[in-house]
């Protein structure tokens, strides 16, 4: 299946549920997973971890203002793959749960800024998790948004 939406398109294998939305005074954000992901959550799936299954993948990618690209932490270019075992830690996780482990990564993809944020459990191993978070995040592509959205003045 494949969803798209604010110039950001990925394939989602069977089994794998997804959404591409974006907040009233917000930027776009993906969420993806091999579990049925909550109707409501926060943008990096707060609430989608919280009951994620041991042999759970959760992938959020988040976009940032633009003016925000020019920051040294957006520096890299290109979305970060492939993500390796190694890279991930349960320390990198927004709230520690037993047998999680991600991993953050900030980039600059067509002038625009994100943070790709990925979840793995722990079964049947990290190493099959990442390796079928990876083969979903190959299928991503950022483009130009031609979905325009203005921010609310502040």
């Amino acid at each position: 299946m494949k969803i798209a939406g604010y110039g950001i398109q990925i394939d989602l294998p069977r089994g794998w549920e997804g959404k591409i939305y974006r907040r009233p005074e917000g930027d776009p954000t993906v969420h993806a997973g091999n579990f049925p992901l909550p109707a409501q959550d926060g943008d990096f799936g707060s609430a989608a971890v919280s009951g994620m299954p041991a042999n759970g993948v959760f992938i959020a990618l988040t976009e940032y203002r633009h003016e925000d690209a020019a920051r040294q932490l957006f520096a890299a270019t290109g979305l970060p793959l492939p993500i390796a075992p190694s890279d991930l830690d349960p320390h990198a996780l927004q709230r520690t749960l037993p047998g999680q482990s991600g991993v953050q990564r900030f980039f600059t993809q067509s002038g625009r800024p994100f943070c790709l944020y990925v979840v793995v459990g722990s079964s049947p191993t990290r190493d099959k998790l990442v390796e079928e978070a990876n083969r979903v995040l190959r299928t991503l592509s950022i483009g130009r948004n031609t979905q325009p959205y203005a921010y609310a003045p502040g």
